[in-house]
């Protein structure tokens, strides 16, 4: 382990321990509910970025060694809002379609009743927002890594070429059909579970997980092939 795990390491746990802490807590949640647009862009533009570092760190050996970082930032910021909007959307609009008799319900209070909610809010986003989230996603990262991480470079990006690149078998094939319903689906029965405020930051942690997750994989499989 390096310096620079120890560092990435304790910026970690000082971000998860304003949340755990009761104190920095509640000025969390106040910030939060007060600007839920800027408090999404933060909380998501630093998660993510660090989840991007960490990627880079265990592919290539460093944390800086990716392109485009800092737009990297900027597009997980805006994702992030756009997350506080989704969020949103598709929790009202399952508690008003249960409430319309559109959707299963338990009426009452219980664990299963709110499980079954979260669980039809999950459905729903991953069905309808994810897929088209995941190609938006695929096209940003496309445009700063075509565009070499820079400006000039980035504004000369066709979309074509971009859309060219995407390896679009893999994308439907295991991003769709394995990601979304063997990960996503219940991790976001889970964040539906916990209280609002948090949600926006439990799919950045969640974000972090999963690039972890694929990216060992992925270098798993390598060495073994290598082995062989």
């Amino acid at each position: 382990m390096k310096f620079k795990d120890i560092i990435w390491g304790l910026i970690f746990c000082l971000i998860t321990l304003l949340v755990a802490i009761p104190l920095t807590r509640t000025y969390f949640d106040g910030l939060t509910s007060s600007y839920p647009y800027l408090m999404g862009f933060i909380k998501t533009s630093i998660l993510a970025t660090m989840g991007e570092l960490l990627i880079n760190r265990i592919k290539r050996g460093s944390y800086f060694s990716g392109t485009g970082i800092l737009y990297k930032f900027i597009v997980w910021g805006f994702l992030g809002m756009l997350f506080v909007l989704i969020f949103k959307m598709f929790s009202s609009g399952v508690y008003a379609a249960q409430a319309a008799n559109l959707l299963p319900s338990i009426q009452n209070d219980t664990f299963i009743a709110r499980l079954l909610t979260a669980f039809m809010i999950s459905l729903l986003m991953n069905l309808v927002f994810a897929p088209s989230f995941m190609i938006l996603h695929r096209i940003t990262d496309g445009y700063i890594e075509l565009g070499e991480g820079k400006w000039s470079g980035i504004r000369n990006v066709k979309l074509n070429q971009i859309i060219d690149r995407i390896d679009w078998n893999y994308f439907f094939s295991f991003v769709i059909l394995k990601t979304i319903p063997f990960f996503w689906l219940p991790m976001h029965t889970i964040t539906f579970l916990i209280p609002e405020n948090y949600r926006v930051l439990m799919a950045a942690y969640l974000s972090i997980a999963l690039g972890m997750i694929l990216t060992l994989s992925n270098t798993s499989k390598k060495s073994k092939k290598n082995g062989d």
